[in-house]
């Protein structure tokens, strides 16, 4: 039996301790990041967020060793055994099914520092993801951003003026307050729009070495 990738491009593949059976996460596969996994031993993925293939671990170095593939009876979903090094969340948890729906509360504790894994900007970001998924009861600031557009993007706009301001006439450590509240409500937005900021790197990353210029004339009319 094998995958028609014409039919379903992009599966389902959950990542499964091949020790103890825990499930640890869930993902999905392209043919190219099947291929990848198969030729290397080591789970490769294609991040809708992202939109991009990614190496489960290339940031924090928690990687997955494929032991063994499963294919389910329709031939679109996989299981993939496999010896978690470190974490297999994001969160810092070691599986990424740690809530409880129906006891409503978190049965699994943070391992790790995830800032220091995988940087204070997408740490930031999955947070913001969570406010988001949260409850309509809950009460923090990001919540009631992602709620009301048109706050959050008059926030936005403050927040930019605010940077300018900075920039022309006071301190440095005001430069860096009023830049640290411009990112956090941009990120806010990126997360109502469901825009990983690793899309916004790799646009830099596009734009690394080519002038203003070229940038521009490069650019979609």
């Amino acid at each position: 039996m094998t995958i028609n990738w014409n039919k379903t491009p992009l599966i389902p593949a959950i990542a499964q301790d091949c020790e103890n059976n825990e499930v640890l996460m869930l993902a999905y596969m392209n043919e190219e990041a099947f291929i990848l996994t198969l030729e290397t031993g080591y789970a490769h993925y294609f991040s809708r967020s992202k939109q991009r293939i990614w190496k489960k671990g290339e940031s924090s170095s928690h990687t997955q060793e494929v032991k063994d593939i499963l294919l389910d009876c329709d031939a679109d979903t996989l299981i993939l055994k496999i010896k978690q090094n470190g974490v297999a969340c994001h969160t810092g948890t070691k599986s990424c099914f740690f809530t409880s729906v129906t006891q409503d509360k978190v049965i699994l504790k943070k391992e790790l520092d995830t800032d220091a894994l995988y940087g204070v900007v997408d740490t930031l970001y999955h947070t913001i993801l969570e406010r988001k998924n949260a409850s309509k009861e809950t009460k923090s600031w990001t919540k009631k951003l992602l709620d009301d557009k048109e706050l959050m993007l008059s926030k936005i706009r403050e927040e930019a003026e605010e940077v300018c301001v900075a920039i022309n006439e006071e301190s440095d450590e005001q430069v860096i307050y009023e830049s640290a509240d411009l990112l956090y409500h941009t990120l806010v937005g990126l997360g109502y729009r469901d825009i990983s900021p690793d899309r916004v790197k790799q646009e830099l990353a596009k734009r690394f070495g080519m002038s203003g210029i070229t940038e521009k004339e490069s650019r979609t009319k």
